[in-house]
């Protein structure tokens, strides 16, 4: 049936240290740190998010830095690789780019008729820059350390290997609403709402069962977008009447989300768009403070004296 989910919210994803994973992303990779915050949950480490110029939905991928977690094992039940896009002649630029700050790359290779340039962070979390036409039909961060005609552009989509492929299967067709695109070498693409960038899921076919270990260098959870708290409700109401646990609707001061996991072993949010990053600090001033919820305004000093100190990448 589709549904009132129109693409990828944002992908979260375990970090180990902190200061390495903003010069990463926001350094060579070029995105904006549009919220440095906290785990509303655990709220005595970071919640770091990156984005395009004012974090617009689908370009987010944000992080919890637990330096002293475990190292993860890949495997079934987890979210793969997550892909990013770019314009279609930008790839020599990134290959260069990345290479010059020691990253090695895999590719170009070729897939569903898009270019594809592999890599792994500094964690080992695997990512993908993808060429593809529609990429440009979102900004470039003009204010960034990459040129704006060819930065990344957000998410272009993720894939996931389950421990139940097709019931994982069913759930993303059934349930949430998405449409089998495309199959090519073990791999289905799903697509949610208009299709394109931004709205890419791409379920493999696992090679063996062997269930992942989350860990550090691994994906915590994949959001999917809404436009607001009505068509959450709606998709509320789906998810538990298909038998699932589901969350309340919790307050992520950015967006409103609710959690459930599949029987594959994949965690998904369903994040509103509204109200987004610029309800606590103006679109200049994003990113450049510690932004803490209501809730925990009164504890500031003391998790201010728990959490390390970060210096953004080009400033003294």
């Amino acid at each position: 049936m589709p549904g009132p989910i129109s693409g990828i919210h944002h992908m979260t994803a375990i970090a180990g240290d902190p200061q390495r994973n903003l010069d990463f992303y926001a350094g060579v990779l070029g995105l904006r740190l549009v919220k440095l915050t906290v785990n509303f949950d655990v709220p005595n480490t970071y919640h770091l998010y990156y984005g395009d110029e004012v974090g617009r939905p689908g370009t987010i991928v944000t992080f919890f830095p637990w330096p002293h977690m475990r190292r993860s094992r890949a495997g079934a039940g987890q979210f793969f690789a997550t892909a990013l896009s770019i314009p279609p002649g930008a790839l020599d630029y990134w290959r260069e780019r990345l290479e010059a700050h020691g990253v090695q790359c895999a590719g170009p290779l070729e897939r569903f008729e898009e270019t594809v340039l592999a890599f792994e962070d500094p964690d080992g979390l695997p990512l993908e820059l993808v060429a593809h036409q529609r990429a440009e039909e979102r900004p470039g961060w003009p204010q960034g350390p990459v040129p704006a005609e060819v930065a990344i552009r957000g998410i272009h989509g993720v894939s996931a290997v389950s421990l139940a492929h097709e019931r994982t299967a069913r759930v993303l067709a059934e349930l949430l609403g998405l449409r089998e695109l495309a199959r090519e070498d073990g791999r289905t693409r799903y697509v949610a709402g208009q299709g394109g960038s931004g709205a890419i899921i791409d379920l493999i076919e696992p090679q063996e069962a062997t269930p992942g270990i989350e860990g550090i260098g691994t994906v915590h959870h994949l959001a999917l977008r809404v436009p607001d708290d009505e068509a959450q409700r709606q998709v509320h109401h789906e998810v538990a009447e298909h038998g699932f646990r589901v969350t309340p609707v919790l307050d992520r001061q950015y967006f409103r989300s609710i959690y459930f996991r599949e029987l594959g072993g994949l965690l998904f949010e369903i994040a509103t768009d509204p109200p987004g990053f610029t309800v606590d600090e103006p679109v200049e001033r994003l990113g450049s403070e510690l932004r803490l919820p209501p809730w925990l305004e009164p504890r500031r000093e003391e998790l201010i004296r728990q959490l390390p100190p970060l210096r953004r990448p080009g400033t003294a």
